[in-house]
């Protein structure tokens, strides 16, 4: 069927809104980052292995592997976070959430948002902050290895951003003005 026909039945096809278009490219950028960050804790493990295996069988402790594992980790944990937010997977008491009614839930996700962009605002604007003035200064870590720590400071900020597009993202999906997944 070509563009603009019917489908069969008589009902035009229709093309997604805007507000749609926008959820599923902020979905896709979540799920792309939160999937292969979740995959670079394998780089977290192979560092934890080599470490363990350095400094036992060879008596000859790496100076990287410790900052290696605590900035991978602290970057997937923070890019994480938009991707958990797409699939609900943050804390909530299911217990009582699930018994109101769709109207309720709709109410209590619209106040609780408040608090959650109020959060992830100061997370940009704070994290953006940080990150300018490491950025700025060439900060590394001072230690033996001593690696660029702007990176890490970096990744706050963007973690909040993509946080905020998740957020509004969810928001329009659970009020109705975007399609839902399916």
């Amino acid at each position: 069927m070509s563009r603009g026909e019917e489908p069969a039945g008589g009902q035009a096809r229709s093309s997604p809104s805007a507000a749609s278009r926008f959820c599923d490219a902020i979905d896709g950028i979540n799920e792309w980052l939160g999937l292969a960050w979740g995959y670079a804790i394998l780089i977290v493990t192979v560092a934890v292995i080599y470490e363990v295996i350095a400094r036992t069988t060879f008596d000859s402790p790496t100076t990287w592997s410790n900052e290696t594992v605590i900035y991978v980790s602290a970057v997937a944990y923070l890019l994480g976070g938009a991707y958990a937010h797409q699939h609900n997977r943050h804390v909530r008491i299911d217990l009582i959430y699930e018994r109101l009614s769709a109207r309720n839930r709709l109410r209590i996700d619209l106040f609780t948002s408040l608090f959650f962009f109020l959060y992830v605002g100061a997370l940009v604007y704070v994290g953006g902050l940080m990150a300018w003035d490491s950025i700025s200064q060439g900060e590394t870590t001072g230690t033996p290895w001593n690696p660029l720590i702007w990176p890490v400071k970096l990744a706050i900020p963007v973690a909040g951003v993509l946080l905020v597009f998740q957020g509004v993202a969810n928001l329009l999906r659970e009020s109705g003005y975007a399609e839902r997944k399916a």
